[in-house]
């Protein structure tokens, strides 16, 4: 426990310190722990040192077993972080909080149709994948702005925005030109008067946290450097 509440605040103080670099304000930077690869007593111990209460999975199967070990921490914020394919949507779309991977179209109406109405609309972002990699999920670039446009129909989906994995690089300023192409992206999108809400940017990892925030990340997804190594496979 010790542990993880040490790297908990550490990173909290890292966020701050580069917010302030920034000239941002800290508070507006959501910590998402990534909890894939870790039992349920892991988030357990994080929730009840009384700040963290988002976390992300990246399986499926995995996740839904947690959170039925954890059905009794009933403000946990669940976000899905991984690829989503079209035969798994209903139980993301029942269980998830967020969803930061949707890419495709068909992918998103089967969110919105599958959404329980009582729990209201669904957030995602639309992962980018912004180095044109044929190894990573993700839309193109070039096709952002019309799957946008679809999805804000879409009344049980709330668009919050856009998610990226770039390409890993070993120096800070080539990590913040990836991140400055998202955050361009973003605000071409919301000069369109149906997307001028949309406030998210779901961008930068243990590695590249730095970069991210510098570039304006309002969510950073941080595992292991929470959590240690993975503890189961995945």
């Amino acid at each position: 426990m010790h542990n993880i509440a040490d790297n908990l605040n550490r990173l909290h103080r890292q966020i701050q310190q580069i917010a302030e670099r920034a000239g941002r304000d800290a508070d507006k930077i959501q910590l998402l722990a990534v909890s894939k690869g870790q039992p349920a007593t892991a988030i357990r111990t994080a929730y009840e040192l009384g700040h963290q209460r988002h976390f992300g999975e990246n399986y499926l199967q995995e996740a839904l077993e947690k959170q039925r070990a954890l059905a009794d921490l009933t403000d946990i914020c669940w976000h899905f972080i991984g690829p989503l394919q079209s035969n798994k949507t209903r139980k993301v779309a029942e269980q998830f909080d967020w969803v930061h991977s949707v890419d495709r179209y068909r992918v998103a109406e089967r969110l919105n149709t599958q959404r329980p109405a009582t729990r209201g609309p669904l957030n995602v972002c639309l992962q980018v994948n912004i180095d044109s990699e044929a190894s990573k999920s993700g839309i193109a670039v070039a096709a952002l702005p019309t799957l946008a446009e679809k999805i804000i129909e879409l009344p049980h989906l709330n668009l919050r925005g856009l998610m990226c994995i770039p390409r890993s690089q070993p120096d800070l300023q080539r990590q913040r030109m990836a991140f400055a192409q998202l955050a361009t992206q973003l605000n071409t999108l919301r000069h369109s008067t149906r997307l001028a809400r949309l406030d998210t940017l779901s961008m930068g990892m243990s590695d590249d946290l730095e970069a991210a925030i510098l570039e304006g990340s309002t969510i950073v997804r941080i595992g292991t450097a929470i959590f240690g190594p993975r503890q189961t496979p995945g």
